[in-house]
């Protein structure tokens, strides 16, 4: 490990220990030691038991033992009146923190725990890296991230790495999206050439003759598609979707950098890569984002990959019919959530049982990704196909799939109907850092959606009557200290009834009712 880092590091936790403060409250300065309305201590009951429910397989830059150091002085707190969320809200901060390891680079987070014959060094993997962007842009210490980035895009010697192309990926857009929680300008705009060199070679790799983007699906971590192949190049709802939200991610970080030629560039390729997209890979008869075959024509299955176009707001208003599928028993409603495949077609869990089949068992990898997107939808258009009720009811089944013998786990994928993992007695399953939780959490259930200006926007995907009362706490954004408390009857905090916003513990916003409120940070 780099010893300037482990020094800075050192004194990072000797101020931490003296002061009671975290990371980021470090970095403002002034800013009184507790304006909490929930207090730290209440929660730690919950790592006491995922400490002891099971034994510490492996270890790395955090053990068990300073798990709850660790998330003491990194994460949001979270409580709410449903117990499983919560729960579950804590343990999968607790198994993101086993994911971190300490690299001649600089941090790693993997994918798995075990080593994989096909990682790249460190056992990383590319394929999850835009959730674990999106996932750990909440922690207090940035460095988590902004190292791990850095270790894949100059850690070959100060070249990528080897395998950053294994799999498809939405960097530039997560990193955009951690940009709007962190302000940190300066970090970002120094990686406008790696990610604009690192685009050029996906199309020259990955670009067809019509401007669209080819991919195999296990390229895109989700073999054995009913639409998909190993070794045939589809046009794929995937990498198109993750290529245009990257061009319109690099645009903008030009423009931070006041390089208007490669903004203009970059904004027009997303232009295109839009259009063609509405043009090539929406199929009109089935109402659906689809795969379009390498042999020609789509592959006529509705498939979960089709609601990736509204994780970056690309659809058109009038394509949100698509959204009647996840509530539909026919199309992706499940027992325990969404289906990776339409129920209704014949191949529909056809090739067998666990070789990480993407046919139609439940990846909390794609449950992340279309969850992320309808929240997208919810707030974003103008439509009247899907409502917060629906986006409540799937966060629910994704907490309660998150459950294997009664304890706290997450996986690769489980069965749909039982809710059993069908991994989940092999090593490589355990705490599988595939997907994200708690951002959805924070963006969709609470409601944060991070934006670049000096604005807050809240709004709560919480239907109405279903909580009395919830409180996010704790969270460092744009350098201060946010809270976010929906207390109906003001009995819950004694801080009065309503949705309320207090930054570094003063009010700055409130609305009566479980509604959007904006004001200024």
């Amino acid at each position: 490990m780099n010893f300037n880092r482990t020094v800075s590091l050192y004194i990072m936790v000797l101020l931490v220990s003296l002061t009671g403060l975290s990371q980021g409250n470090l970095l403002a300065a002034g800013k009184s030691k507790d304006k909490s309305i929930l207090k730290v201590d209440d929660f730690k009951h919950y790592v006491d038991y995922f400490n002891r429910m099971e034994d510490e397989n492996l270890s790395f830059a955090i053990p068990n033992a300073e798990a709850w150091d660790w998330m003491k002085t990194n994460i949001p707190l979270f409580e709410c009146p449903q117990d499983n969320f919560e729960e579950i809200y804590y343990y999968r901060w607790w198994t993101y923190r086993k994911h971190i390891r300490e690299t001649p680079a600089g941090w790693g987070i993997t994918e798995f725990l075990i080593d994989r014959p096909y990682a790249d060094k460190y056992n990383l993997i590319a394929c999850a890296m835009g959730h674990h962007i999106m996932e750990g842009r909440w922690l207090h210490n940035p460095e988590y991230i902004e190292q791990y980035v850095h270790v894949w895009y100059r850690g070959n010697d100060g070249k990528p790495m080897g395998k950053l192309h294994k799999f498809s990926s939405w960097t530039p857009y997560a990193l955009l999206q951690a940009y709007y929680v962190n302000s940190d300008k300066n970090y970002l705009v120094d990686l406008l050439p790696d990610l604009t060199t690192d685009y050029n070679r996906w199309e020259q790799e990955r670009r067809t003759s019509n401007g669209l983007f080819w991919q195999n699906d296990v390229k895109d971590g989700m073999e054995e598609q009913i639409s998909g192949g190993r070794h045939v190049k589809n046009e794929r709802p995937t990498i198109n979707s993750y290529m245009c939200g990257n061009a319109e991610a690099i645009s903008e970080i030009a423009r931070l950098k006041d390089d208007n030629e490669t903004s203009t560039l970059y904004a027009a390729k997303a232009d295109t890569l839009k259009e063609l997209i509405d043009k090539n890979l929406w199929d009109s008869e089935d109402q659906f984002f689809e795969t379009v075959k390498e042999s020609g024509g789509f592959a006529k299955v509705r498939e979960q990959i089709g609601f990736i176009p509204w994780y970056f707001n690309l659809p058109t208003p009038s394509q949100s019919v698509a959204w009647d599928q996840i509530i539909d028993n026919n199309g992706f409603s499940a027992p325990f959530g969404l289906t990776t495949a339409e129920r209704r077609h014949p191949d529909f869990r056809s090739h067998g049982c666990c070789k990480c089949e993407w046919d139609g068992a439940i990846w909390p990898f794609a449950t992340a990704q279309t969850l992320t997107g309808l929240a997208n939808l919810l707030n974003n258009y103008n439509q009247d196909v899907v409502t917060d009720s629906v986006y409540f009811r799937q966060m629910e089944l994704y907490v309660e799939s998150q459950y294997y013998r009664g304890r706290p786990y997450v996986g690769e994928y489980l069965d749909e109907v039982t809710g059993y993992w069908l991994k989940g007695d092999q090593e490589r399953s355990r705490y599988y850092n595939h997907s994200t939780f708690n951002d959805l959490v924070i963006t969709g259930l609470v409601g944060l959606r991070p934006r670049a200006d000096e604005m807050i926007e809240v709004n709560p995907l919480i239907p109405e009557g279903k909580w009395d009362w919830f409180c996010l706490d704790n969270v460092l954004y744009h350098g201060k200290m946010l809270t976010i408390v929906w207390d109906k009857t003001g009995e819950k905090y004694n801080h009065g009834k309503g949705l309320y916003i207090l930054v570094d513990g003063k009010e700055v916003g409130r609305t009566a009712t479980l509604h959007k409120l904006e004001c200024k940070l």
